[in-house]
């Protein structure tokens, strides 16, 4: 780690006996300029982005971010949602540490993917007292459509059976390529998984179409990237966001990125692209 970065992790109550795992970078040696909570992706934890943390400690800023009900070092059955709302409350607590942990400081709220689905909805429902938006790949509308026979299956399970345990169909040749400066904390580990309930993906769903329906509400700045190459999340739905919130939107499509633009070749890029971005709301 960088020795002018300090890292922290803790443990934070969430819903009834479920625990959630925390932890934040931060400059060692100068005042942070503002905090950014992140909500990661679908099946990872925030330890993946223990290199984005210490790049945007480096910068001055500190990052914050709690593992998702059912992901990483949290509680909860793995991959699963038993409802929407248990997302919106694990971003509240979120934003709250944010806040207990960084008092006066400005507050951004950062969501990758699955991750991003979570924070625009946050922001769109909740219109919370955070100065800016930072999506990248997010779940907006899936890169592929599946079957419409699987669809309805899903709905019925989740339903009957909400909490069974599915595949996800990851394979981690559609996150990244990952080039000279790649590091293991990038890779998946055994905090990880390719698990998703039929609850979760219908919860998702219906959100990233409520989000869809109600962007235009969006009262803060958002930073907005996406891959051209992604085979996960929809590059075109990133890109009618963007084009739908016009001045309140920086855009920034990257030529044949894939899903994990903060691990993906041009990571270096993509970390400069975000820190100047924060720059100039300050």
């Amino acid at each position: 780690m960088n020795d002018s970065v300090k890292r922290e992790e803790w443990f934070c109550p969430g819903l009834s006996d479920i625990r959630f795992f925390a932890r934040e970078w931060k400059p060692l040696r100068k005042q942070p300029k503002a905090v950014i909570a992140l909500s990661h992706g679908q099946g990872e934890y925030g330890e993946r982005y223990s290199h984005v943390g210490e790049h945007l400690a480096a910068e001055g800023y500190v990052l914050l971010s709690i593992d998702h009900y059912g992901h990483g070092r949290s509680g909860g059955k793995r991959g699963h949602m038993p409802s929407y709302n248990v997302m919106m409350d694990h971003t509240g607590l979120m934003l709250e540490q944010c806040a207990k942990r960084h008092p006066g400081l400005p507050v951004y709220l950062y969501g990758h993917s699955m991750g991003g689905n979570i924070a625009l909805n946050y922001s769109l429902r909740f219109k919370p007292s955070i100065k800016g938006l930072i999506l990248t790949s997010p779940w907006l509308q899936l890169a592929f459509k599946p079957p419409a026979v699987k669809e309805w299956i899903g709905k019925k399970l989740s339903v009957l059976l909400p909490s069974i345990p599915m595949t996800t169909g990851l394979k981690v040749k559609d996150l990244y390529r990952e080039g000279p400066s790649f590091r293991a904390s990038m890779a998946m580990d055994d905090f990880c998984h390719t698990i998703i309930t039929p609850r979760a993906y219908t919860e998702l769903q219906s959100a990233s179409e409520w989000a869809g329906s109600h962007s235009g509400e969006l009262n803060v700045p958002l930073l907005l990237m996406h891959g051209t190459a992604d085979r996960i999340t929809s590059f075109e739905a990133s890109r009618r966001l963007a084009e739908g919130l016009g001045g309140r939107c920086e855009w920034k499509p990257w030529a044949g990125g894939l899903h994990e633009l903060h691990n993906d070749l041009e990571r270096d890029e993509m970390l400069s692209t975000m820190t100047n971005w924060l720059n100039r709301q300050l």
